[in-house]
């Protein structure tokens, strides 16, 4: 499995930007895909997930009602569409993908057997 996440930039606060992650190597039936982010000294941090149908999706609670995920199956992508960032939004984000979804450890750095290489979000105040 490969992934590979593009899509970062900088932008002022309040604007908005759309990550991609172009996954391939399989068929991804059952997997969890995941956005995370990490900022410089600080710990790799969960942003949201999607079941691979789409029918379970989760957020984390800074990220809530400005970040939407979302997935195009015929395409193998997956998308995160933030809005209304925030200088705390700055960090490297990452796609992840989990082959096992089980609906409890969306948001753990360990259930995610695969990951991209990272892209840039700079958030200006």
């Amino acid at each position: 499995v490969q992934l590979q996440a593009s899509g970062g930039g900088l932008v002022q606060a309040g604007g908005s930007l759309r990550l991609s992650c172009a996954a391939s190597g399989s068929n991804f039936k059952n997997y969890c895909m995941g956005w995370f982010r990490q900022a410089p000294g600080k710990k790799r941090e969960f942003v949201a997930a999607i079941e691979w149908s789409g029918y379970d999706v989760h957020y984390a609670n800074s990220v809530k009602d400005r970040f939407t995920i979302s997935k195009d199956k015929d395409e193998n992508m997956v998308y995160l569409q933030m809005k209304n960032l925030k200088p705390e939004d700055t960090a490297v984000y990452y796609c992840a993908a989990d082959p096992f979804y089980s609906g409890f450890y969306y948001s753990e750095v360990s259930e995610y057997d695969y990951w991209g290489q990272g892209t840039l979000v700079t958030v200006s105040s």
